[in-house]
């Protein structure tokens, strides 16, 4: 093993908004050894999502909050480097999702959620962090699964810029959808049209729930058959008062609010949900990990084929982390954010 100290980012304390760097701490600890049932992984990749910041809130649900102290959360590629779990084998390859951190090595218990991954000739390792992880496999099953989408339906994507909602929009467009993108500035509402195939997108900076309407109303003149929210807020409410007749929402996320503290109102348009008889589902990838093999697969055809493209944000250095991800919040990153932690080519 390369290192005998492990260096980590810990949560210092509860950000308020945007996190800062004042709000995390470093530290240097032994690398840890596994317990019976464990496995120590060399972290190579770290995933900057969105959800992290929900997880720095004291009232996250669907996982526990990230202790005051401990490394931040994250999902990491990394390299088994000691093991006492039989089902993993010391230079073995694995995806741990939402169970690693901000750190150069993690210790993954029995109950972690490892997914051991192959080298391939065929694309980088680190695919398996991106277009072939949750990036990919959120908006798969969203759309898929939650979306239902049809030919000739619409699809109003929110966040559609960004590396989930991005592939959600041309994944209903292989389905034969007409795809309408929002996002946050008139760039990223060319690169929708012009280099990712969506029929129409628009930016919705500065305005308010009625403009909104009005501009997907103009765009959506049928109705919203599906909508893939990343958001909620007033995109939401939005969106709610343009839904066609039994239309799905995803409920993929709602980065609008991750930075917010206190209670969050609305949606204030909810009522419609019964007028257009409409379904709204949340939803976890990790629910559907049995059918990850074959939703890969498939992406990958579209990948190889041309259909699916997708950008890779990657900063490098664990230093590199703490601006990295207020990225995700500013609208600055470029695609998918990755951090590099090692100079391994992979």
């Amino acid at each position: 093993m390369p290192h005998t100290l492990n260096r980590q980012i810990t949560l210092a304390r509860r950000p308020d908004g945007i996190p800062e760097a004042d709000d995390f701490a470093w530290r240097k600890v032994p690398v840890p050894e596994p317990a019976d049932g464990e496995v120590v992984i060399q972290n190579l990749y770290l995933s900057l999502d969105a959800a992290i910041r929900s997880w720095m809130k004291p009232d996250c649900t669907y996982f526990p909050p990230i202790p005051i102290g401990a490394p931040v959360r994250s999902t990491a590629l990394g390299r088994v480097v000691k093991s006492r779990n039989p089902a993993h084998q010391e230079d073995d390859y694995v995806v741990a999702y939402a169970c690693s951190g901000w750190q150069d090595y993690s210790v993954i218990g029995a109950d972690g959620i490892l997914h051991t991954v192959q080298p391939s000739p065929d694309f980088p390792l680190h695919y398996h962090l991106s277009i072939f992880s949750a990036m990919g496999l959120t908006p798969y099953f969203g759309m898929l699964d939650i979306g239902q989408p049809k030919p000739g339906e619409t699809a109003l994507i929110s966040a559609a810029a960004g590396a989930v909602g991005s592939i959600a929009g041309q994944i209903a467009r292989i389905k034969g959808c007409r795809v309408v993108g929002i996002a946050g500035s008139d760039e990223k509402c060319r690169i929708l049209v012009d280099e990712l195939g969506f029929d129409a997108a628009f930016n919705y900076k500065g305005k308010n729930t009625e403009q909104l309407s009005r501009d997907i109303a103009e765009l959506c003149p049928k109705g919203v058959d599906i909508f893939f929210d990343n958001v909620g807020g007033e995109i939401l409410d939005a969106a709610l008062l343009n839904l066609a007749m039994f239309a799905r929402i995803a409920f993929c996320g709602a980065i609008g609010d991750y930075t917010k503290s206190g209670p969050i109102p609305g949606p204030y348009n909810y009522w419609q949900i019964l007028a257009r008889c409409a379904t709204v589902r949340g939803f976890l990838t990790l629910y559907y990990q049995d059918q990850f093999p074959a939703a890969i697969a498939e992406m990958k055809g579209w990948v190889d084929s041309g259909q699916l493209k997708f950008s890779e944000d990657i900063s490098v250095g664990l230093d590199s982390t703490i601006p990295a991800f207020a990225k995700l919040f500013t609208g600055a990153n470029t695609g998918k954010l990755l951090v590099k932690l090692t100079d391994d080519d992979l």
